[in-house]
C-alpha cells in the first residue's frame, strides 16, 4: 500500500503514495509506481507531500551556497572538501577578484588547509569537479564563529519549515546560524556556553529529525540548558 501519511518513516524499496514528490535518486518510478530507495521521512511542505531523505550524501547543484573546508593548494586553485564525492575548485583569480600570477602570488597567504569557506557553486555538470565563486555578499572566508557537521538529509529539519527552527534558536540563544545545504552549520554566538548549547540542540535535532514535536523538545532543551549553566 502507497504511503501518503505525515510523520510516517519510509524504508527503502516502499512504496509512495502518487502525490507524494521525492528527488532522484531517493525515490525512483519503477513502472509507474514511486518507491523510495533510502530511508526517509514523508513531510508536509507548501501544501505539498514530500519525501525527505534521512541517508545519503550531498550532491552539488549549481546555484547553492556551500560551506567547503580548504584541503589543499594547487598552482592556480583551491581544493576545497564541499562534504561531497566530489571535490570542488575555487579558482585563484574569483577569490583575488583580479588576475592571478602564479610567480609573484602565494595563494598560502589568502587561504590555507584547514579554512572554511562559504561559497557558491557556479559550475557542475558531473563531468568535472564543482567549481565555486566567493564574488557575492556573505562568502569569503570565514573568520569567526564554529562549524558544525550534521547530516546533509537532516539540514530541512535544521532549518524548519519557514524557518521555524533556526529561528527559534537564535531567538533563544543569541546566536545566529548558517545552514548550509551540504550539511555544515556556522554559528556564531556572544560566548562559549552558549555555543555549546547550540551545538548539542543541533545534535539532538540530527538524532531526532525522524519525530514530530521536535522543535518544542529543542526549546525546551535549551531552556533547561541555560538554566543549568547559569547563562
Amino acid at each position: 500500500m502507497a504511503r501518503e501519511l505525515h510523520g510516517s518513516i519510509v524504508v527503502p524499496g516502499e512504496r509512495l503514495g502518487s502525490k507524494v514528490e521525492g528527488k532522484h535518486p531517493y525515490t525512483l518510478d519503477m513502472g509507474g509506481v514511486k518507491v523510495a530507495t533510502v530511508i526517509g521521512l514523508l513531510s508536509r511542505r507548501d501544501d505539498k507531500n514530500v519525501f525527505i531523505n534521512l541517508k545519503g550524501v550531498y550532491m552539488p547543484e549549481v546555484g547553492h551556497i556551500v560551506i567547503g573546508l580548504v584541503e589543499s593548494i594547487a598552482i592556480t586553485s583551491w581544493q576545497v572538501d564541499i562534504n561531497s564525492p566530489y571535490q570542488a575548485v575555487l579558482p585563484a583569480h574569483d577569490f583575488l577578484g583580479r588576475p592571478f600570477n602564479p610567480a609573484t602570488d602565494d595563494l598560502s597567504r589568502y587561504l590555507k588547509p584547514g579554512d572554511y569557506i562559504k561559497a557558491k557553486i557556479v559550475l557542475f555538470d558531473k563531468t568535472r569537479n564543482p567549481v565555486l565563486s566567493v564574488q557575492g555578499d556573505g562568502l569569503g572566508r570565514i573568520v569567526s564563529g564554529f562549524i558544525v557537521d550534521v547530516s546533509p538529509s537532516k539540514i530541512p529539519r535544521v532549518i524548519g519549515r519557514k524557518r521555524s527552527m533556526v529561528n527559534m534558536i537564535e531567538e533563544k540563544t543569541g546566536c545566529t546560524l548558517f545552514p548550509a545545504v551540504n550539511g555544515r552549520v556556522h554559528i556564531e554566538c556572544p560566548n562559549r556556553e552558549l555555543e555549546m548549547i547550540v551545538i548539542m540542540a543541533l545534535k539532538l535535532i540530527e538524532a531526532e529529525a525522524h519525530t514530530v514535536g521536535l522543535t518544542e523538545r529543542v526549546a525546551k532543551f535549551i531552556e533547561e540548558e541555560r538554566a543549568r549553566r547559569g547563562v
